[in-house]
């Protein structure tokens, strides 16, 4: 697979990722803005932000925001409908292991569902801290290594290329544990909440995994192999599509997905 398609921007530009954050992850958002305390007047970040799923609604609430993405196309569709739904947003290029902003410069720093996608988890949880003021709120949205998430990418990893060497897997995000190693005492207080993203396709498996196929830029990187590798893929994915799905058995498709609710006060 050619290196350039795989670069980590490249990837989520593939699909159409803000049809698929509508779909099946925009229910978060609004958590994150709720659990954080975000309002009227307070300077929000949301990190790895892909099209605005937490960066609207924090806007929406009267806070000015930042949304920061590797991203521009998604970036790009986020503007598109923070402009659609009446709010201003400030979109930056930027990576979340080295943001591009002063240290304690916002009150609240959110993600959801995107640094922890980022290679190198410590420098992640020090440019969170460092660019959040003492006494703000940082909180994240990470899927657990054990809620199913990590099945699913296990199913896609054969077809895509390996993770940089040293990079960190990204439902280790979602273990307790690991959290509070990487915020250590950059925190004075920490709350860890397990729940659940229910994501549903109209249709049963098949249409789940199409609209996959479609939209989410991973799912389309690995169905852009060789025929019979992409053969192999569909097998596999519509397996774990079918075994997974806890809708009924002719009718919609429900998938459980459990995350980590993460909320800290920074020291």
């Amino acid at each position: 697979m050619d290196d350039q398609l795989t670069a980590p921007s490249t990837v989520w530009a593939l699909g159409d990722y803000h049809r698929f954050a509508k779909q099946m992850v925009w229910s978060v958002g609004p958590e994150l803005v709720e659990a954080c305390e975000i309002g009227s007047g307070q300077n929000v970040l949301d990190v790895a932000a892909g099209t605005g799923n937490v960066a609207i609604r924090a806007a929406e609430a009267g806070a000015n925001v930042v949304a920061s993405d590797l991203t521009p196309e998604s970036l790009a569709a986020g503007e598109r409908e923070a402009r659609e739904r009446g709010v201003d947003i400030e979109w930056v290029v930027a990576d979340a292991q080295a943001l591009p902003f002063a240290d304690g410069e916002f009150d609240a720093v959110t993600s959801a569902f995107g640094a922890m996608f980022a290679p190198d988890h410590q420098a992640v949880a020090d440019e969170l801290l460092r660019v959040c003021r003492p006494g703000g709120a940082i909180g994240m949205a990470n899927f657990t290594p054990e809620g199913g998430v990590g099945e699913f990418f296990g199913v896609f990893a054969p077809y895509l290329p390996s993770a940089p060497q040293g990079a960190q897997p990204p439902v280790l995000w979602g273990d307790e544990e690991h959290v509070r190693k990487l915020f250590g005492d950059g925190v004075a207080s920490l709350e860890l909440t397990h729940t659940w993203l229910v994501e549903r396709s109209p249709g049963g498996p098949r249409e789940y995994c199409d609209f996959y196929k479609e939209t989410f830029g991973p799912a389309v990187a690995a169905y852009s192999g060789e025929p019979d590798r992409v053969a192999k893929l569909d097998h596999d994915f519509l397996a774990f599509a079918t075994r997974m799905n806890r809708g009924e058995d002719e009718g919609p498709s429900e998938y459980h997905y459990e995350y980590l609710l993460v909320k800290a006060r920074k020291s």
